[in-house]
């Protein structure tokens, strides 16, 4: 479909929005408005345009996250990847947050790199430099 422009927003489900909120803001996303409508959902943006959707309804009790933590591949996202200038800079500033890197860096074979990280509630998020051409 050539109608398509672009990704609107990434949504991820978080069990208490305090703590996403508090962990997402240490990415530099800003809060926008929330809860609102009826999973609820809080509206979060970076100033490089990236926005989530924080969806309130995860089960607190949950220590796995079905998609990346258990045996069995189930479908689904798996992660987001987050474009970035300098992968050094943010692999200091992971570790200076006191954030666990869960894999990587990576180097790739074209040159790109990529590194990991969790959330509060085991999401995965990438960051992920281009190579440099």
């Amino acid at each position: 479909m050539k109608e398509i422009s672009g990704i609107n927003h990434v949504g991820i489900r978080v069990s208490d929005l305090e703590k996403a909120r508090r962990f997402y803001e240490q990415l530099g996303f800003e809060f926008i408005i929330g809860p609102v409508g009826p999973e609820p959902v809080a509206i979060m943006e970076h100033p490089s345009g990236v926005n989530i959707n924080l969806i309130l309804n995860a089960d607190s009790g949950v220590t796995d996250n079905i998609l990346m933590d258990v045996p069995e591949r189930h479908p689904g996202y798996t992660h987001m990847a987050l474009d970035v200038t300098d992968i050094e800079a943010i692999e200091a500033s992971i570790k200076n947050l006191g954030i666990e890197i869960t894999e990587g860096p990576v180097t790739l074979p074209d040159g790109g790199v990529m590194l990991f990280i969790r959330d509060q509630d085991r999401n995965v998020i990438e960051f992920h430099q281009n190579p440099q051409l």
